[in-house]
């Protein structure tokens, strides 16, 4: 095939591990969660989700499972309530993975 320009230079880096965790807070209350999460001072209980979010509880459950699931919260559970916080390290593991997209330009 007819090449139009020079042909660029495609970036070798594995993403899985970036791709899964951007994946995981791709969700406009997967990102309410985590905004609230970060900005409490203690932990949140899933009934605080619960009746702030238009979704019903397996649903709220099932967000934030795959949250945990990704590393990006902690859970406690304390008879039939599960109490949440933000992970230590969640805004520097995203904030890796967003590094590892936009990387700055290395000019010669």
């Amino acid at each position: 095939m007819q090449r139009c320009c020079p042909p660029a230079k495609v970036v070798e880096t594995d993403f899985e591990p970036a791709a899964g965790l951007l994946k995981a807070i791709a969700d406009p209350y997967r990102l309410t969660m985590l905004a609230t999460l970060a900005t409490a001072e203690d932990e949140v209980c899933v009934c605080d989700f619960t009746d702030a979010l238009p979704l019903n509880q397996p649903t709220v459950s099932h967000h934030l499972r795959i949250l945990r699931e990704a590393g990006l919260v902690t859970c406690d559970r304390r008879g039939t309530w599960v109490y949440y916080q933000l992970a230590a390290d969640a805004r520097a593991r995203v904030d890796h993975a967003l590094a590892l997209v936009f990387r700055k330009k290395v000019h010669a």
